[in-house]
């Protein structure tokens, strides 16, 4: 399984918990992934919002975010295209399968 698919597998899986509460869950995403480094006190804060948060969905998001910060920046860069040209950043698309 490619790091990106990893990463897109978990947004799948706990996608729910770490974007739900938001109203634009697209543009969070991208938020999380723009900078040079996956915004953990940001992913954190927007975890802090689920209600009956489980403790494997702050290790998964957790994972996630050792696996894009060990990508090198030009696949990083791919992850936050494939975000965008998705339609993830604008709202209300799903993740690509």
């Amino acid at each position: 399984m490619s790091t990106a698919s990893a990463l897109f597998d978990g947004v799948r899986q706990h996608g729910v918990a770490l974007l739900g509460s938001t109203p634009e869950p697209g543009a969070e995403l991208l938020a999380l992934v723009w900078g040079p480094r996956f915004d953990r006190e940001h992913a954190r804060s927007l975890l802090e919002r689920s209600p009956g948060l489980q403790p494997d969905t702050v290790r998964s998001v957790m994972r996630a975010a050792d696996l894009f910060d060990g990508l090198p920046l030009p696949r990083q860069q791919r992850i936050r295209q494939l975000i965008a040209r998705h339609g993830l950043a604008g709202g209300g698309a799903t993740m690509p399968a």
